[in-house]
């Protein structure tokens, strides 16, 4: 797949680098090529590209946003024509929420011109994202939205990225309950827990 990724942190860095390993190109969409922190993955491989933003989604079939949602409004704005394109939301608004929107799920939703937005990679750490198998086998993840295209390739990238599922949570009416799955896994880790733990959802035979 060609997949733009907007924002270069600690998650969509370690997306760009799970899904290259995987064989997709990715291109991160920034807004000033010369100085970004993506510059750094670049050199991990040659399927990982900088690029304006709005050029990176042009190209691209599948954008990422693994920004911070207090900058949803200005992120909508910078994606230009996103018609026919799939856009996965892997952020958190347990904190902040973009103005208006109880989260930025929904902001991207009602400010974009596609119908293909869902909410998933929100739910654990970046060292999960980055390396999600534990014991030889890989925990789940989970994917929330409308969207029956976009929940089909958020599960193909989970699986590609290492997942062992990508378990269905429920339509747009379950995104403010997923991050609050998210919670959950911020809280353990800050228990004591540490942050290398994870969720598999397991059924009694």
């Amino acid at each position: 797949m060609d997949i733009c990724i907007i924002g270069t942190g600690q998650v969509g860095g370690a997306l760009a680098q799970s899904w290259a390993a995987a064989g997709h190109r990715i291109r991160l969409g920034v807004r000033d090529v010369i100085n970004s922190k993506g510059v750094g993955l670049v050199a991990s491989s040659a399927l990982i590209t900088v690029h304006p933003i709005a050029e990176a989604v042009a190209a691209s079939t599948v954008i990422l946003i693994a920004a911070t949602p207090q900058a949803t409004h200005q992120i909508a704005e910078s994606l230009g024509d996103v018609r026919g394109k799939i856009i996965i939301d892997a952020m958190n608004s347990v904190r902040v929420k973009p103005d208006g929107y109880p989260t930025s799920t929904h902001a991207l939703l009602h400010l974009t011109a596609t119908p293909d937005v869902v909410k998933c990679f929100n739910t654990t750490g970046a060292e999960n994202l980055r390396n999600p198998v534990y014991a030889g086998q890989g925990v789940d993840m989970f994917v929330a939205g409308d969207s029956v295209r976009g929940k089909e390739v958020a599960r193909q990238l989970a699986l590609d990225a290492g997942f062992g599922a990508c378990h269905d949570f429920g339509g747009a009416d379950r995104f403010e309950l997923l991050e609050s799955l998210a919670l959950c896994w911020i809280n353990l880790a800050r228990q004591g827990q540490r942050r290398d733990l994870a969720f598999r959802l397991v059924h009694r035979a």
